[in-house]
């Protein structure tokens, strides 16, 4: 089925855990599975597909409003279908962030540029997009260290969902990821997620088109109530304390207020 932005959504976010009064529990709880959520397109010069790393839910609390955001897997930039010399010279990390009609390009050079954002109509580069969306047919939370260390040692795929809000713009969002890394200490009783790149968006202001608001982080986290992340932005490399250079780079760790969760996700 192809998607528009007014489908986007549609992903049972009731279940995801997003009310607005911290006190609501969801009856049931949702999120993809992403080992086989993928967004295909249909452009007949490269049907390309991507894979889901991430997906970011935007409320507006204010407006009643919600959107969805999808952040795929990077490629390296490339001569496309070309005979031979395949990879371009000048190398870069090209990622597309999908939110509704609009499109996020990510190009990260080996030096920071002007080029590194760039704002497209999704139809324009690559057609219509067809989301392949998968959700894991039996989702649990795992609430206590007991529960993530034992399931931490299986081949059972972690997810993550990390919501944070601002009260002053009446901004929320919930990002919601796989969780590639789990640190588990058993001696002392402490798990803690450290896993990346996340979409992570501005909530201090309203962007338009709002994938405009987000940034790449890392998510790390050890508890229920709290969030830290390190953004990617523009990065000063010095020498002998003069600035030579400035790189995209993931730096000046931050952290938030936020609800947490940790999920097992299974396809049975």
């Amino acid at each position: 089925m192809t998607a528009s932005r007014r489908e986007f959504p549609a992903s049972g976010l009731a279940g995801v855990g997003t009310a607005s009064d911290a006190d609501d529990e969801p009856a049931t709880v949702e999120c993809l599975d992403y080992g086989r959520s993928f967004i295909c397109n249909t452009s007949d010069h490269n049907a390309v597909r991507f894979w889901v790393e991430s997906r970011t839910i935007l409320f507006d609390d204010q407006a009643g409003t919600q959107d969805v955001i999808y952040q795929c897997g990077s490629c390296k930039s490339e001569n496309t279908f070309a005979k031979q010399n395949l990879l371009m010279e000048d190398n870069y990390d090209f990622m597309p962030i999908y939110g509704g009609e609009d499109l996020l390009i990510l190009r990260r050079h080996a030096d920071a540029r002007d080029r590194y954002r760039e704002l497209r109509k999704v139809k324009q580069v690559w057609g219509e997009p067809v989301l392949r969306l998968h959700h894991g047919k039996t989702v649990s939370e795992l609430k206590t260290f007991e529960e993530i260390r034992d399931v931490t040692a299986t081949d059972t795929p972690l997810v993550a969902q990390t919501e944070i809000t601002n009260a002053k713009t009446q901004l929320r969002c919930l990002m919601e990821y796989p969780v590639k890394t789990m640190n588990i200490d058993r001696n002392n009783s402490i798990w803690q997620v450290d896993t990346g790149p996340v979409a992570f968006p501005d909530l201090t202001r309203r962007f338009d088109p709002f994938v405009d608001s987000v940034r790449l982080a890392f998510a790390v986290f050890n508890a229920a109530d709290f969030c830290d992340f390190v953004i990617e932005q523009p990065t000063p490399i010095k020498r002998d304390d003069q600035e030579v250079a400035q790189v995209y780079h993931y730096s000046n760790p931050v952290s938030f207020p936020a609800r947490n969760r940790v999920l097992s996700v299974s396809d049975k």
